[in-house]
């Protein structure tokens, strides 16, 4: 007696859910490559040899030419004059009153456009940390 199925196999391989589960990695990705705060300044940072575990949530920016950047956040860096990083900063700081700010200048940036800064910081008690890379072991 021969006995017959109901259902045939299907010996087809379907690809639907492993693109799916494709797709959800690729946006995965793009939304958590967003949050890394890249900086599109070209600077060339001084060297030390101690680095800070504070996370700074705005930054401000003097590149080569002497023109001052400010950010808060993930956002870019906007140009801005040197009279406008108090105002900036005095806003960012009403939201967030335990913030750092991080200052990033050029290694060939004259000492006095630094103290400048540092004074704007100073006079506000704002925290200030200076960005510097990793000094090489020799």
């Amino acid at each position: 007696m021969a006995l017959k199925r109901k259902t045939k196999i299907n010996p087809n391989f379907s690809m639907a859910s492993m693109t799916d589960i494709i797709f959800l990695l690729l946006i995965f990705f793009m939304i958590t490559s967003t949050v890394v705060v890249p900086n599109a300044i070209k600077l060339t940072l001084p060297q030390s040899q101690k680095q800070t575990a504070a996370k700074p949530l705005s930054r401000v920016t003097i590149d080569r030419n002497l023109n001052y950047y400010v950010a808060y956040g993930n956002q870019r860096e906007k140009p801005v004059l040197l009279d406008e990083i108090a105002p900036f900063l005095q806003e960012r700081y009403k939201q967030e009153p335990e913030m750092f700010v991080a200052l990033y200048a050029d290694e060939a940036v004259p000492y006095g456009e630094i103290v400048k800064v540092l004074n704007i910081a100073n006079e506000n008690k704002f925290k200030m940390v200076l960005a510097t890379r990793p000094q090489r072991k020799r």
